[in-house]
């Protein structure tokens, strides 16, 4: 299990101020999620999301048809997957409609952030749960225990994401002091005595607006590397979910007509001993016979029993199988999307910052112009300033809760007892 605590720390890419990321989905302002992508048109690079949908039966289905199907079909037989589908949709359509409502508006939201930030902490504790509960079972089949190795992985570097993150905000709380203060020091020169030529010197302030420029944007060149490294694996780890998901349903599928020949070839193997037994009996002890007969009934009933007790059991391993990896598929598509938000936000905001710079180079290029200049970056920071700080302490506790949650899963495979990790013949 070292490789379920080790970090990865090779970096992709060259620097830049900006790297960019994978390519995302564009994000829409409607209702849906997510834009339908036309048939016959080239595949983006995201798998298709693990949500709920209605296929036309008159064409052939995709694979990505089947996953939506098989997930659809799940819901209607589990309930706990129900209930946890119900969750998800009212969880992702508060961010997204949190975030739709900020790209309305055409202004930067960090409450939108921090409500994205919180549907990731909540689903990951909900896979959690969902781990914990089938944790007896998920560690027999060495692929499954592999995913789910990747999965705590890739949380290992959504971590550390969210530091970086959490270093951002705070470097954005100094950009903010720094326009506090020149506010403040606007505001004394203002209301001062002019001096030679009945004119009013903002010397001061013009020098906090230079302090202003030279602290630059929050987000680093290290922030958007850890970014494209976490949305990359995040990527691939919702491939390979979406693959093992689709073998599991064949086997899911099978289960019935392996069950059926299983219990045939089992069946007359079985009888077939007893007949022959009689034959034998019946050449060299015919009294033999009628007990063998008579005796014949209760063995066959007693092999139909330990048959169906078999294939439950393999049913609800492969079913517990399901069911971890399509919470693992929700929670890595779930991320995805909310990095994808993240870096529109966080575009936003960056666009932002460069407004209020290029208002303070206007007040630096000319004297005449600070007043215009500092009334414009007043209006500009009051909508975001007030959230800074409140956004910081949640990316902290996000951070501490995600830390737990691993701490404990972690804790419970160090503990699992080594009798589960027992192969199960054809199903692992």
């Amino acid at each position: 299990m070292g490789n379920q605590i080790s970090r990865r720390t090779e970096q992709n890419g060259s620097r830049r101020r900006h790297p960019p990321p994978p390519e995302p989905p564009a994000l829409t302002t409607s209702s849906s999620n997510i834009e339908a992508t036309p048939e016959g048109s080239t595949r983006s690079r995201h798998p298709e999301p693990p949500v709920r949908t209605t296929s036309n039966s008159n064409t052939e289905a995709t694979p990505e048809e089947a996953d939506l199907s098989s997930y659809e079909a799940a819901c209607q037989a589990d309930p706990d997957l129900r209930t946890f589908d119900s969750t998800l949709q009212v969880r992702t359509s508060r961010a997204i409609n949190s975030i739709a409502v900020g790209l309305e508006v055409r202004s930067l939201s960090l409450d939108s952030l921090r409500d994205v930030t919180e549907c990731l902490l909540e689903m990951n504790q909900e896979v959690v749960k969902i781990i914990l509960e089938n944790k007896n079972d998920i560690w027999k089949n060495k692929e499954v225990s592999d995913l789910v190795d990747d999965y705590f992985e890739n949380s290992l570097q959504t971590l550390d994401f969210c530091a970086a993150l959490d270093a951002c905000l705070k470097r954005a709380g100094h950009f903010e002091s720094i326009i506090n203060v020149a506010l403040r020091i606007f505001e004394e020169e203002h209301c001062s005595i002019p001096g030679e030529g009945n004119v009013k010197s903002y010397s001061r302030t013009l020098e906090e607006l230079r302090n202003l420029k030279g602290a630059g944007s929050p987000f680093t060149d290290e922030f958007f590397k850890i970014f494209t490294s976490v949305y990359s694996q995040q990527i691939l780890m919702l491939e390979k979910l979406q693959a093992k998901k689709r073998r599991l349903d064949k086997k899911l599928g099978k289960m019935k007509t392996w069950t059926r020949v299983c219990n045939v070839i089992f069946v007359v193997a079985f009888a077939s001993v007893l007949i022959c037994s009689v034959v034998a009996a019946a050449v060299t002890a015919p009294p033999v016979v009628t007990a063998l007969a008579a005796a014949a009934a209760l063995p066959l009933g007693s092999m139909g029993k330990w048959l169906n007790t078999i294939w439950k059991k393999c049913e609800k391993d492969l079913r517990g199988q399901m069911e971890i990896i399509t919470s693992m598929q929700i929670g890595s598509y779930i991320v995805i999307k909310d990095l994808d938000s993240i870096r529109v936000l966080v575009d936003r905001f960056q666009i932002e910052i460069e407004a209020l710079l290029g208002n303070a180079d206007f007040a630096m290029e000319e004297e005449d112009a600070v007043v215009i200049a500092v009334e414009e970056i007043r209006k500009k920071v009051n909508g975001f300033m007030k959230t800074i700080q409140e956004l910081s302490e949640h990316a902290d506790k996000c951070t501490r809760e995600t830390r737990m949650a691993r701490a404990l899963i972690l804790r419970r495979i160090i503990n699992h007892p080594s009798s589960s990790n027992q192969d199960f013949g054809m199903f692992s």
